[in-house]
């Protein structure tokens, strides 16, 4: 069993209120193989929001308290971004998942690399915050750039 971002199974959970639908992730959804779980509305943010970004730092930051989550309008959004990625671990543990395939680039599901903070489209490395906490829980995290069936 793995968890994957809602998102990629089809559901329009984003932040602008729309899926980056990936087929392949589809598949494995309606197999029964994977579980759709989005971060960000666990956490309890609506959908459509104002775009989010972490502030200077990664996941990794914001889980050691270093770093925040703010959204495009200015509102400190860390705590719900911590309760997101703490129910998809909860949910992990639940399913027995030790892989999950999230989407890239996302403040709460980027794996390896996330938007810097600016909101100006550029990137640095790094995990979202819910990719290191998994990451950190011992679960593989993969981007669906990253993953490969099988």
């Amino acid at each position: 069993m793995m968890i994957v971002s809602a998102c990629l199974a089809g559901c329009k959970c984003r932040y602008d209120g729309a899926a980056k639908t990936d087929p392949r992730i589809v598949e494995l959804v309606e197999k029964g193989l994977a579980i759709p779980v989005c971060p960000e509305q666990l956490g309890g943010l609506s959908t459509p929001r104002s775009p989010c970004e972490i502030q200077n730092g990664t996941g990794a930051d914001v889980l050691a308290g270093r770093a925040k989550v703010l959204s495009k309008d200015g509102r400190d959004v860390t705590e719900q971004f911590l309760k997101g990625a703490q129910e998809t671990l909860r949910i992990c543990r639940m399913a027995g998942a030790a892989r999950a395939v999230l989407k890239a680039n996302s403040p709460s599901c980027g794996s390896g690399a996330i938007y810097d903070g600016t909101f100006s489209g550029s990137k640095r490395e790094g995990d979202g915050v819910t990719a290191a906490l998994l990451r950190e829980s011992g679960i593989q995290v993969l981007s669906e750039e990253e993953y490969h069936e099988g």
